[in-house]
């Protein structure tokens, strides 16, 4: 049976629970423990999926398909452990299936209440896998006294109740703001955070405090006191340089060791922190730096493109560099040259998207990049606009583009080399899709498997020629124009198992120059790079050589 950690915020938002969540995971397995992280969410979207990244940052896709939470892909980071299905839900989700229910009778007539149906079904959710892993991580979006957030603390709150005593904690993350002017740190806050939480029957057992100043002695006690927690349990969250530096500095500020003496674990298994160590030191000691253009549509918000910013600090680590990531808004140079904007950077990535507005401007990255011999990454609609480009300037198909578009206005302008996916295998069972399907969940979603060709430079890059990775789309290339476009240089070479669907595509005369339909960015770790990021920096790293 696993044990519980609820992990809840209060006085602000984005204080980083799910930083905290993660780093917390990662210190338990370093102490031989086994984890899984879990989300509920408050909001009432089903899922992320429909949601504008400017509202809700990137959409993190799991191995099963689903669209979840930018903190799951912290989570995986953080563990190595795979999120699944079952690790993200939202109010949406869980009024759906309680609504479900009602309406096939599962309820037998009576009246459907939040308190018990709704509650049931959260903590139905919660236990889900009890049994599966030594502790069970769960971290409740928003902040406490949101009236959306209300059932989740309710469930929480009954659960701990309905599992043996010592089985449940809760961990709860707030602010200690700082008055220039008095020099002092304010403790009132977190006070009424507590206070907020005690009064909807939940007890916190850990404070986690983020503060830009050390916490003086005096201040912690007062904490202690008034929050009704043990001293050692008040711990401090400063500002750091590099998000991988949280799983250090919260093993120093005691954090593991305040979780394991509130579940009364003792003697501690001493925890071997070599994995971080190793991280930190190849973030802090660098041989060198590179400059990286993401070239994007959504670059006004960078937790749009998380996880590709992230797989490019993995792929630094493993090359010894820093990397500077530079966001260039697509829409820029839509109608102007690319090479005022792109000189000077060591490589291009042109990540995913969905619409029309700023796909030109990457379809001018991608040239520049091809004729300019700079390494690329082309991500899920990236690979998509290189493809168009070689189309248009080196095939003769002069009005190439995609089906996408032209979905948008209802019109015709382009010869759709990139069209809509209406059907394709996914394990033994055949899907089927329309595009005038509802937009949530409609896509080609989670692992798949890719067959690669041998002797091209993305098999050399894997080291192998069968390859499973997440997708995320709804249109895909049409392998129509390959002959064509490989008469040009454009190699196919990477392929659905079935070889109708292009996974890869990469120029053969070009140093550096690759297009994957999926995400890899999805599955790289700290420790673990994902190999296309490593060896596109390395490649960016040779590059900045040569300018």
């Amino acid at each position: 049976m696993a044990r519980y950690i609820f992990i809840t915020g209060g006085v602000v938002s984005s204080l980083g629970k799910g930083l905290a969540s993660a780093a917390l995971g990662a210190l338990l397995q370093a102490r031989g423990y086994t984890v899984r992280l879990r989300k509920l969410d408050p909001y009432l979207n089903v899922d992320p999926g429909t949601m504008s990244p400017f509202e809700h940052g990137e959409v993190f896709v799991t191995d099963d398909g689903a669209e979840t939470d930018l903190d799951l892909g912290h989570y995986e980071r953080f563990t190595g452990v795979p999120a699944r299905m079952t690790d993200s839900v939202s109010s949406g989700r869980i009024y759906s299936n309680v609504l479900e229910k009602e309406r096939r009778g599962d309820y037998l007539g009576k009246t459907i209440q939040v308190v018990p149906h709704v509650t049931n079904e959260i903590k139905d959710f919660i236990n889900i896998g009890d049994d599966e892993v030594d502790f069970m991580l769960c971290e409740i979006g928003g902040t406490v006294g949101d009236i959306e957030g209300l059932p989740f603390f309710e469930a929480i709150r009954q659960f701990s109740h309905d599992k043996p005593r010592g089985q449940c904690i809760f961990m709860h993350l707030t602010l200690l703001p700082y008055l220039a002017a008095s020099g002092e740190l304010k403790t009132k806050p977190t006070q009424h955070s507590v206070k907020e939480l005690q009064s909807i029957g939940i007890a916190p057992d850990i404070l986690v405090c983020r503060s830009e100043q050390p916490i003086p002695e005096k201040e912690r006690q007062k904490i202690a006191l008034f929050c009704n927690v043990r001293k050692e349990a008040v711990v401090a969250a400063y500002d750091l340089k590099s998000i991988y530096e949280a799983p250090l500095a919260y093993h120093y500020e005691g954090l593991d060791q305040a979780v394991l003496d509130a579940f009364d674990i003792a003697p501690a298994p001493k925890p071997d922190l070599r994995t971080w160590e190793d991280v930190n030191d190849r973030i802090h000691h660098t041989d060198g730096e590179v400059s990286i253009a993401i070239v994007g549509k959504y670059t006004q918000l960078e937790d749009a493109y998380k996880s590709i910013k992230e797989a490019l600090v993995h792929g630094g680590m493993h090359n010894r560099v820093k990397v500077n990531v530079n966001w260039v808004d697509a829409e820029v140079f839509d109608k102007e040259d690319a090479a005022p904007y792109l000189e000077g950077y060591d490589a291009i990535l042109v990540p995913g998207g969905f619409g029309e507005r700023g796909t030109e401007g990457k379809i001018k990255a991608a040239q520049f990049a091809r004729e300019r011999k700079v390494p690329y990454l082309g991500i899920c609609l990236g690979m998509q606009m290189a493809v168009i480009e070689a189309a248009r300037n080196m095939a003769g198909i002069t009005t190439a583009g995609s089906e996408e578009f032209d979905h948008e206005l209802g019109k015709k302008r382009f010869e759709p080399v990139v069209y809509h996916l209406k059907e394709w295998v996914q394990g033994s069972a055949k899907i089927t899709r329309k595009a005038s399907d509802d937009k949530g969940g409609t896509m080609r979603l989670g692992a798949y498997n890719a067959v690669l060709e041998e002797g091209s430079k993305v098999a050399e890059i894997y080291g192998d020629t069968t390859i499973e990775e997440r997708h995320r789309h709804r249109y895909e290339v049409d392998t129509t124009y390959r002959e064509k476009l490989e008469e040009v240089g454009l190699k196919f070479s990477g392929m659905s198992p079935d070889g109708r669907l292009p996974e890869i595509v990469e120029w053969q005369d070009h140093p550096w120059f690759l297009g994957v339909q999926f995400h890899p960015e999805l599955k790289s770790k700290p420790f673990d790079p994902h190999p296309l990021f490593k060896d596109f920096i390395r490649a960016a790293k040779d590059n900045s050589r040569l300018v």
